[in-house]
């Protein structure tokens, strides 16, 4: 655990712009995040921005004996990290805005869900857009994408940019109530049936 602390500091310190985050996601907000995985049949989950893996675990607790769980990694020394921590997943190292081209290259061509723990508030309207196009145009028919916000930055810009955007990318878009227990409180999206463009 205190290597796991300590990993998500130093890349935070080192790159704030991608991590964008206090604290590793806790194991409530985790839990609440990872609703979202199908616990039957051989589905396949995709995680975005899986940092040090503390999402992770929960997708895999409710993950079948024949499920498939990918993470995809922007960063190279959390990717070298993840291989070595948790090497029962499956990290591919690349941007979640070519999210299509990578999932093909594993062989992937729909998913059953998609959880995010990106720092979308601090990603300019573009990112936003296009990442959220990737996750439509992935998902099944029947499939969720899942994302949370902090409440303290539900005012920011970023964060009412990205809200709107979810409306205009989603057909369905339900927000949880507040997880307290979490640094800091957050709030999770859950999104279904994409709007195709």
């Amino acid at each position: 655990m205190l290597t796991h602390y300590r990993t998500f500091i130093e890349r935070a310190v080192r790159k704030p712009n991608l991590v964008g985050a206090v604290a590793p996601s806790s194991p409530n907000l985790a839990r609440e995040m990872a609703a979202v995985v199908p616990t039957s049949g051989n589905p396949v989950v995709v995680e975005l921005g899986p940092g040090t893996g503390a999402l992770s675990g929960a997708i895999a607790e409710r993950l079948p004996a024949g499920g498939r769980q990918v993470a995809i990694e922007l960063d190279a020394g959390m990717v070298e990290y993840l291989g070595s921590e948790l090497p029962w997943l499956e990290v591919i190292q690349g941007d979640a805005a070519r999210l299509g081209d990578l999932l093909a290259d594993a062989g992937i061509d729909k998913v059953d869900a998609v959880v995010s723990g990106l720092p979308w508030s601090i990603f300019p309207a573009k990112l936003q857009h296009d990442i959220l196009g990737q996750v439509g145009a992935v998902l099944a028919p029947g499939g969720a994408f899942t994302t949370f916000a902090y409440v303290h930055a539900l005012g920011m810009a970023g964060a009412q940019q990205f809200r709107r955007r979810l409306d205009l990318s989603f057909d369905e878009v339900l927000t949880s109530r507040t997880v307290w227990r979490n640094v800091p409180p957050a709030r999770i999206y859950v999104c279904r049936r994409p709007r195709r463009p």
